[in-house]
């Protein structure tokens, strides 16, 4: 219906459809633009509204698109054409003005349809969660349409009666199994499955938080040459990724514990996320200060649980944390030259009555340049093993089209460190976490 330009020409096409023989289905139609006048004139002439609900003519996929387009703000719309934008043709993107128009892009390149919505669901997930409900309410309606009678003879596997709708089913929150037929919306038992991507809408997303102590006056920690290099990648890698970048470099142990209070007093309700890079000396369970000073791991994280910082409650608290954990040597079989060149090994005196645990709180991920008891190695010239890998893997997920989350590419960092040499000694990282969705880092424009 492209070609139809005023309401006149639109209602010649209806009648030569037959729609307008069926007063239910215009009256259905200006209930869903909102047009109650016009509803109410045409009731004064036809049956009564009764009648009109017991005959559902208008399509449901059509009312479920027209009403993301009437809740999509400006701003989502054009962060929906972002993530399109390998996708479609730009130049159609560019003259889609509206979510209406978008939707038919999508429609004639086959990513969406009436009985497939789960990459627009998906899309959605990422911009906003109320209009990605909006998808998973029609997602339950169609699925339980689509479910046959209890008493309905068998044939076959259920893989071979209903294909099409695996998607949907895995795509779709848990449904209560007592909950009785209604021809209503589904009630869904578990709330929290209404998607499984943290949202990172806001601009900037977060803070970004890179404590690089370097420079050590105590006798028995070296400065730490390289550094530097780390300190730029986390810095440039998380500028594109649209964070605030905050910087603080060689605290002491009160200093490092004073920082971390005063970034637990910062206002994230505007923000998304909180990453904390931290770049020093260690031993098991705590991280040194410049001066020699301990700062235990688990008081330093506690500080963050959602009790204490309500504007983080829900959102990602991301740790990266560049320390020796240990004074052991994790051995490898040599295998040939080293392929670091230039290798400074962090000095730690291990002590397994600090041993760090991850909080009983939701939304956190700790993810440790080595295992507990062992050292962690430092490129002079390159920065340190686990930081460059890791700003190395965020970039390529970033600039793929996979969806890969962090936790992807952190196990792709595990393997390219642990299947090097440092000196025919082996490095492993090691992530804990408790995070309870997919949280996916992408450059903003």
């Amino acid at each position: 219906m492209q070609e139809i330009v005023d309401a006149k020409g639109l209602f010649m096409r209806l009648e030569e459809k037959g729609l307008l023989d069926n007063p239910s289905f215009l009256c259905q139609l200006l209930q869903t633009i909102h047009r109650a006048d016009l509803t109410d004139l045409l009731e004064a002439n036809s049956r009564p509204q009764e009648e009109t609900d017991a005959l559902p003519v208008l399509s449901q996929y059509r009312v479920m698109l027209y009403t993301i387009h009437e809740d999509m703000t400006t701003e989502s719309l054009d962060k929906m054409k972002y993530l399109l934008n390998d996708k479609l043709n730009k130049r159609q993107l560019e003259m889609s003005s509206t979510a209406l128009g978008v939707f038919a892009e999508m429609e004639k390149m086959g990513i969406i349809s009436k009985s497939n919505v789960t990459e627009l669901h998906r899309i959605l997930s990422e911009i906003d969660q109320q209009l990605a409900l909006t998808v998973q309410n029609y997602m339950n309606r169609v699925q339980h349409l689509q479910r046959p009678p209890l008493d309905a003879p068998s044939h076959g596997s259920i893989d071979q009666q209903r294909p099409n709708s695996m998607a949907l089913l895995q795509n779709s929150p848990c449904v209560c199994e007592t909950q009785p037929n209604s021809t209503g919306p589904l009630v869904c038992c578990d709330l929290s499955s209404e998607t499984e991507f943290y949202l990172l809408t806001h601009v900037p997303r977060g803070r970004c938080v890179i404590i690089n102590n370097m420079i050590f006056p105590a006798e028995n920690l070296s400065n730490r040459r390289g550094s530097e290099k780390d300190e730029e990648a986390l810095s440039e890698l998380f500028q594109r990724f649209g964070f605030e970048i905050e910087l603080f470099s060689d605290l002491d142990a009160e200093q490092l514990n004073k920082t971390i209070k005063t970034m637990t007093e910062w206002d994230y309700s505007q923000h998304d996320l909180l990453v904390v890079c931290i770049l020093t000396h260690g031993e098991l369970g705590c991280i040194f200060g410049t001066d020699g000073g301990k700062v235990l791991l688990r008081d330093l994280i506690s500080n963050f649980w959602n009790d204490k910082v309500p504007s983080l409650s829900g959102k990602p608290k991301v740790f990266f944390i560049q320390a020796c954990q240990g004074d052991r040597y994790q051995e490898g079989a040599a295998q040939g030259p080293v392929q670091e060149e230039s290798l400074a090994c962090e000095p730690d005196s291990g002590s397994d009555d600090l041993d760090v645990s991850l909080p009983a709180e939701a939304d956190f991920l700790i993810s440790m340049s080595t295992v507990q008891h062992c050292k962690s190695f430092r490129s002079i010239n390159r920065g340190s093993i686990f930081i460059q890998e890791l700003c190395q893997q965020l970039q390529k997920s970033a600039e793929s089209s996979e969806n890969d989350d962090i936790l992807t590419v952190l196990t792709r960092v595990n393997r390219e460190v642990g299947r090097k040499e440092y000196e025919t000694y082996k490095q492993m990282p090691q992530p804990r976490y408790t995070l309870t969705k997919k949280l996916v880092f992408r450059y903003v424009r």
